[in-house]
């Protein structure tokens, strides 16, 4: 056995990893820690204790996308702070043209989207623990309603 304790990064191959790093910057605030010429940039999380949450490799922009449905990642899970943070990542998503999905797991409220290689990626917040109930052994997919949600958990909704 080994005793992971968590993900620490992911390593993608992109089209191009400037152009794709540019999309990670400004969609998820991304910094950039370190290249490899051009061909290859390292990006921290600004909330991130790790050196790096994300490498970018240039393949070339003739690669092809992504096969829905074949086998290989289909997605990696961004986590927010706050359900605030959820709501501010939506209105970001949807200027950038990037969101395609929204989803309420009962234990999360997750966003998806899509990078500028067609690659899918989760932005997520996570339901306290105490507040999962049924949730807690029931994997579940179903319309999210996050003003709702935002209502319940979030801090605007003293203000």
């Amino acid at each position: 056995m080994i005793p992971v304790k968590t993900l620490n990064h992911a390593v993608l191959y992109v089209r191009d990893a400037q152009r794709s790093s540019a999309f990670y910057q400004q969609a998820l605030d991304f910094e950039v820690v370190g290249e490899m010429g051009r061909s290859a940039v390292f990006l921290r999380a600004s909330r991130s204790d790790n050196h790096h949450d994300l490498a970018l490799f240039s393949v070339g922009s003739d690669a092809p996308g992504p096969q829905h449905g074949g086998v290989g990642l289909y997605h990696l899970a961004w986590e927010v702070a706050t359900i605030d943070d959820l709501v501010d990542a939506r209105v970001r998503l949807l200027e950038m043209g990037a969101l395609v999905g929204e989803s309420d797991h009962g234990v999360s409220k997750s966003l998806y989207a899509k990078d500028v290689d067609g690659i899918e990626f989760e932005v997520l917040w996570s339901v306290p623990r105490e507040e999962w109930g049924e949730y807690e052994h029931n994997a579940v997919s179903q319309p999210l309603d996050l003003a709702a949600e935002q209502a319940r958990f979030g801090s605007r909704a003293a203000r």
